[in-house]
């Protein structure tokens, strides 16, 4: 069983990522202390995000764990947690003075050599661009031994991660690489790296931004988290014009932007905020008033894009918003923040969030992560107990499912997926009115036992069930052909590690079940 389900894993993997994660484990690069001999020239940028507040003095908080400093290595609260601290991302939270943001830096100068958490590739790639940040904020400030000492640290840093560049992950974490080495690029004034890094961030800029403007992992936290860093490429790119045909890169640049700005202004709700869909969580990325914002600092015109290949529909509705997904896995070699959720939707009635996504409270590989994944946790239909694609280790897809759009028009999408095998096809419809419900049809092509889950927000009270019909403070469904119906006591999370209680509707049927969602 596992070694079919590696298989199926390693079979979508890149020959590039099975070759580096050889590579990689044989031939490590290290970190060595090296001199920048060039000259560092003044950049001109407008102002950046702020970075969410995670350093109080005393503590630092990330993914809602809150630890004083113990080391740099510290996995105690783990790995992710341990990402974030060599991040340094409050260098830049409001209210960080030079003088704090000199110590820090300062003392990671001095214990780079003992840091191997720091010197892993993603960390420098985030931390350099938040240094480059501070640095600029404070230009005026930094003595000049201060600022040629944290330089050579840069550049020591960088030119590691050069020989790291994470081809055994690909997805964000390269597209993450490319950013920094190319805002790197610019605060060295280095040509050979600039060549190299726009090379690379147009390769997976082209790659990983699918057609409609949606990042292809899926992920609302990250496409934000990945916009705000290309608004950054830009803002320094425009503003800092230092090498031949780097217009013609601010053009493309300036393009995928705005991609990426239509495709976000097209899915979020209606009061800004973000459907949490596979790995997303709040509080993580920027939201989406601080990313338009800077976006029209910048001089960007943004215009809501229509989706499409993202697989992400959205439905307006005059006393709701509907999110739902009937597309595949479309990061089809890193799937790693993929869930096994197709045919999920998220439902808002007059602004107030009904049906939601589980969310995910975790990246640890825990039982929680796997069922937070795994289809039960979605509202969508589980079959047998099965997940609708293989989602195992935390951040591994074996097999997974084929999605057909069947028929899509005003009022009216079906879609089916062979997840559950060609002989148990689930074909789900959405179909609705504008004035009156949302109807959602499943039907299997086979008689095997199944159940079509409903997550409820954690603000939705059942007020009465008679028969099939469950009234709430806010919807009413209304179901037939059910063989019963379950109100079971779940959880959600909106945040890492903030687990809220909520009722789950689990609908038994054989075949074909109908379910309709009024307002109150």
């Amino acid at each position: 069983m596992k070694l079919r389900l590696i298989l199926h894993t390693v079979l979508h993997l890149r020959m590039r990522q099975i070759v580096y994660q050889i590579w990689y484990r044989v031939f490590k690069p290290v970190y060595q202390s090296l001199s920048f001999a060039g000259e560092i020239a003044r950049m001109d940028v407008v102002a950046f995000i702020h970075k969410p507040f995670s350093w109080d003095g005393k503590n630092f908080s990330f993914l809602n764990l809150v630890s004083p400093f113990f080391s740099w290595n510290d996995t105690s609260q783990g790995m992710l947690w341990a990402y974030n601290l060599n991040y340094m991302d409050w260098l830049l939270q409001k209210g960080t003075t030079y003088e704090e943001g000199e110590k820090w830096i300062d003392k990671f100068c001095r214990e780079i050599s003992g840091n191997k958490v720091g010197l892993d590739p993603y960390p420098i790639a985030l931390r350099g661009i938040n240094w480059i940040k501070f640095i600029v904020q404070y230009a005026d400030r930094i003595p000049i031994q201060k600022r040629e000492m944290w330089t050579n640290s840069l550049y020591s840093q960088y030119c590691l991660l050069a020989r790291k560049l994470e081809y055994h992950l690909l997805g964000n974490h390269l597209l993450e690489d490319a950013y920094s080495l190319y805002i790197a690029s610019l605060y060295f004034q280095n040509n050979k790296l600039y060549r190299k890094a726009s090379k690379l961030l147009k390769q997976e800029l082209k790659e990983q931004i699918l057609s409609d403007g949606a990042h292809y992992e899926q992920s609302l936290m990250y496409h934000c988290i990945l916009l705000d860093r290309l608004l950054d490429c830009y803002n320094f790119s425009v503003h800092n014009v230092r090498f031949g045909q780097q217009r013609e890169m601010n053009n493309f640049l300036e393009d995928k932007v705005k991609q990426m700005l239509g495709w976000l202004k097209a899915i979020i709700y209606e009061d800004g905020s973000l459907p949490l869909l596979n790995d997303s969580a709040n509080g993580i990325a920027p939201t989406s008033r601080e990313i338009f914002d800077y976006a029209r600092r910048l001089g960007l015109i943004i215009e809501e894009s229509r989706m499409k290949e993202s697989g992400y529909r959205k439905i307006r509705l005059t006393w709701g918003e509907v999110i739902l997904d009937v597309g595949g896995i479309t990061a089809s070699y890193q799937p790693g923040h993929s869930h096994a959720d197709t045919f999920n939707y998220e439902l808002r009635i007059n602004g107030q969030p009904f049906i939601v996504d589980t969310g995910i409270s975790t990246y640890n590989k825990t039982e929680r992560r796997q069922w937070e994944r795994g289809t039960a946790a979605h509202n969508t239909v589980v079959v047998g107990c099965l997940n609708s694609s293989e989602v195992w280790g935390g951040f591994r897809v074996g097999r997974r499912a084929n999605v057909y759009i069947v028929e899509e028009q005003e009022g009216r999408i079906v879609a089916e997926h062979d997840g559950y095998g060609k002989k148990c096809r689930h074909q789900r419809s959405f179909i609705w009115d504008s004035f009156q419900c949302l109807k959602i049809i499943d039907k299997l092509s086979s008689d095997k036992a199944a159940i079509s889950y409903v997550h409820l927000a954690p603000e939705v009270v059942i007020l009465s069930q008679e028969g099939k019909i469950i009234e709430t403070n806010q919807g009413i469904l209304k179901i037939e052909n059910a063989d019963s119906i379950d109100l079971l006591d779940d959880f959600v999370s909106q945040e890492y590690n903030v687990l809220r209680p909520c009722k789950v509707v689990a609908i038994h049927f054989t075949k074909t079940i109908t379910y309709k969602i009024l307002p109150k």
